[in-house]
């Protein structure tokens, strides 16, 4: 079933809004996608240094205490591999392409600003 000619413009106007919204065009790009696991899984990692440090200081403290720091590691480990795999192979991609982009810019600015020195 066609739509009539209102509901085209409605529609192209809706396309145009999105077009439009720089929030929404983050939101949905390829960065974006991904940004939320990969700051998970970067917390997921701390997490898992710090607990493991946990375990080591419950070792001398109390074994209850160390095995707590255990699950502690255990989980953080999980969360981490979980979202690690959600982002698979092409998100760890254009994580990864974006950190060169940011690490690039970064290098422009710092050249920018010695040059002006």
């Amino acid at each position: 079933m066609p739509l009539s000619d209102n509901e085209q413009q409605i529609l192209r106007q809706i396309e145009q809004d999105l077009k439009t919204d720089e929030k929404f065009a983050q939101a949905v790009s390829s960065k974006g996608l991904y940004r939320h696991s990969a700051r998970t899984a970067w917390w997921a990692g701390i997490g898992v240094v710090v607990s493991l440090g946990l375990t080591i200081v419950g070792l001398q403290i109390h074994f209850l205490m160390a095995f707590a720091g255990f699950l502690a590691m255990l989980g953080c480990a999980l969360v981490g591999e979980r979202q690690l795999r959600a982002m698979s192979k092409v998100g760890i991609r254009d994580v990864a392409e974006s950190l060169r982009t940011s690490r690039a810019n970064a290098q422009r600015m710092r050249e920018k600003f010695t040059r002006e020195r």
